[in-house]
């Protein structure tokens, strides 16, 4: 079974491995004729190759004894015949899919409690922890081991603009570690803030990691590298990321409101404007007049007039997530190449691959189809088409992801993995080598046989924010399910591909050590694993199945009691017929229902209820744990053209006078274009 470049992903089956039900073996599933024949010539190893004691006292009995304890219930998967199967051979390499053409993956929790987290990157130093940033302004550091540092990595929360509004774009967005932060311990960060004059604007920055605590930035390092007015509260963009030529790359957003309303043209194919762009700029060398940056000299617009010479690409509305492709793990195709979502207005959203000078068409062009009729007519736009673009039927905010190029899930190779936050749909890209055309596959979480692993979940909340890649090259993913930049309601999930893991030994690294001064908090999962929910599943089905035989029972009569109550002494209604000999019976009072009424009103005497038991009922839960809304949601990256806050509550004396006037009444925020 085994053999270059590595083992076949059935051997699991010859140990019953794929079945947690069942105990491990330690002697591989044999078919029947191939059994009688390996018993026959070579018995006499057998106690060489098992401990397994029954194995070993069949070793000078009947080949038909031996058989039957090696005898495996799949037929399909015994050896040989396994490497026969045409079917099964014919699926290494792909994916498992479902009857509707689904990729089946299954998921792991590995962090919650997060508030809005809006990125995961690591150091690329060898220590594999990786750094998340919540957008309030926090950035964590996380361990190999799962653990999280009790202090933070970071924490600009009184810099940092950001409200709770559900949507706010606004906040911690971007955070980068220099190619060489294991010899300068450089990063670099991208917030929204307040300038002079309350104006709002984009900040970019660098900052170093404390000399006396490698898990603690130091907060007087900042140095602040770029500064951009937004003439809006949206689109603000947010990434930031190394190429492999150095140099740091920005994205930037067009400045907000509906449709880039900003000049003849908008921010986007306005080309001495910073927003709607990708900026290209090398942050290792000063630049003149200043500057904190050198413009590197095959920037495409250096030297044409009237143009910003940082511009590298132009014409984005709102890119959400870009990625630099690793490139194949032995070919190294595709190494380099930078993808992106970028948002769209109110028909597509669409996956880009960014190219020097290169014009993505906003505003004249959404997706593949004109926006803007006037600027869409011009023949000199030449605009970068995307390498794909989808409706809104399937979902109306992309964020983009990673192509996957780990160690674990070796059929996931070569695929673009990425999502929609509004619709919560995981996706993927396959590229045709031939064609260089992209085709679109759908991921779904496996049923309860395909992810009926320990560890493994197969839910995930609702809003997915972000993507992320680990120093090992395994992709994860990050979502909530309340999207308020201050509701701890996020959490990060690893991809697992079920149908085919890397042979065991083969992904293992050594993390380089790290010191740690701050307490280590241990990870709990909150996610129910599908073996907990397939238990559950077996418990209520065995209590019910109690409780209906239980009913069903006959149970003996038991015997009445001889009535203690004195026969009623009310005389009957009913009139009974006298005889001549009848006499007559004296009436005897009772209390009827009037009297027994009044009595009951009487005060009780007895002891007083204590006050503990006399108390009121507890308050309803704060506004941020009721039941989600119903009304549509934006996230960091989404679409908000005119900000609404969510309805705050008033001050007593304004709810006395409010009445039930309509303009009191808190109203759903509108969906933002």
């Amino acid at each position: 079974m085994c053999g270059e470049p590595e083992c076949s992903p059935y051997a699991a089956h010859l140990y019953d491995a794929e079945n947690p039900q069942t105990p491990l073996r330690n002697f591989p599933g044999l078919c029947s004729d191939y059994c009688s024949a390996f018993h026959s010539n070579c018995h006499s190893a057998i106690s060489l190759l098992t401990s397994d004691h029954r194995l070993q006292e069949s070793q000078g009995k009947d080949g038909a004894h031996f058989c039957h304890l090696v005898n495996l219930p799949d037929k399909d998967y015994c050896f040989p015949n396994i490497l026969r199967n045409d079917h099964l051979i014919r699926n290494l390499g792909v994916v498992a899919e479902d009857q509707k053409g689904c990729l089946q993956l299954c998921l792991t929790e590995v962090a919650n409690g997060l508030r809005n987290p809006v990125s995961m990157v690591h150091a690329g130093d060898g220590t594999h922890r990786f750094f998340v940033a919540e957008q309030v302004g926090v950035v964590w550091v996380y361990l190999p081991d799962g653990s999280r540092l009790e202090q933070p990595f970071l924490d600009l929360k009184s810099i940092v603009l950001t409200t709770p509004w559900i949507g706010d774009e606004r906040g911690f967005l971007g955070l980068a570690f220099h190619p060489k932060f294991r010899h300068n311990r450089k990063f670099y960060i991208y917030y929204s803030c307040l300038g002079k004059k309350k104006v709002e604007k984009i900040r970019v920055s660098e900052m170093k990691v404390s000399q006396a605590d490698p898990n603690k930035a130091d907060p007087k390092s900042e140095r602040v590298i770029l500064e951009i007015d937004e003439p809006a509260s949206n689109h603000n963009g947010g990434q930031l990321l190394f190429g492999l030529d150095g140099y740091m790359y920005i994205f930037t957003g067009d400045g907000g409101q509906a449709g880039d309303p900003f000049g003849k043209f908008g921010n986007a194919q306005n080309k001495s404007s910073l927003l709607g762009k990708v900026l290209r700029i090398d942050v290792n060398r000063a630049g003149s007049g200043g500057k904190r940056y050198r413009v590197p000299l095959d920037n495409p617009f250096v030297s044409q007039p009237g143009a910003h010479p940082a511009v590298y690409a132009f014409g984005v509305r709102n890119m959400w997530r870009c990625a630099v492709d690793r490139g194949d793990p032995v070919t190294r195709q595709g190494r380099g190449r930078i993808f992106c979502g970028d948002v769209g207005q109110n028909r597509f959203e669409e996956i880009d691959l960014i190219v020097k000078g290169g014009n993505y068409g906003w505003r004249a062009k959404e997706g593949f189809e004109c926006y803007d009729k006037k600027l869409c007519r011009n023949a000199s736009l030449d605009d970068i088409l995307p390498i794909y673009a989808y409706g809104h039927a399937v979902g109306k905010s992309v964020t983009g992801g990673y192509v996957y190029r780990g160690c674990e899930s070796p059929n996931l190779n070569g695929l673009y993995i990425f999502g929609d936050f509004m619709s919560g749909r995981l996706m993927a890209l396959q590229e045709d080598r031939k064609t260089k055309q992209w085709k679109k596959r759908d991921i779904c979480l496996g049923n309860t046989a395909t992810c009926a692993f320990p560890g493994l979940i197969s839910t995930y909340s609702a809003f997915i924010i972000s993507f992320a890649e680990d120093e090992a090259g395994e992709l994860y993913f990050l979502a909530t399910s309340y999207p308020s930049a201050y509701a701890p309601r996020g959490s990060i999930y690893r991809f697992v591909d079920p149908s085919r893991r890397a042979p065991p030994g083969k992904c293992k690294y050594q993390p380089a050590p790290v010191k740690t001064k701050s307490r280590r908090i241990q990870f709990r999962p909150l996610a129910k694993t599908v073996l907990d929910l397939l238990k559950e599943q077996a418990d209520r089905a065995t209590r019910k199945l109690s409780n209906a035989t239980s009913a069903s029972s006959p149970h003996p009569a038991l015997p009445k009691k001889a009535s203690s109550k004195r026969p009623a002494s009310r005389t009957s209604s009913r009139k009974t017929p006298r005889g001549p000999g009848t006499k007559k019976k004296a009436r005897v009072w009772a209390p009827g229902p009037q009297e027994k009424r009044k009595k009951s009103r009487e005060p009780h005497s007895g002891s007083t209820v204590p006050s503990a038991q006399r108390r009121r009922a507890g308050r309803s839960l704060p506004r941020l744990f009721l039941p989600r809304p119903r009304w549509p949601r934006s996230r960091p990256g989404r679409r908000p053209d005119a900000h609404e806050p969510v309805p705050q509550r008033r001050p007593p004396a304004a709810r006395r006078n409010c009445r039930l006037s309509a303009s009191c009444r808190p109203q759903p925020p509108h969906r933002r274009h």
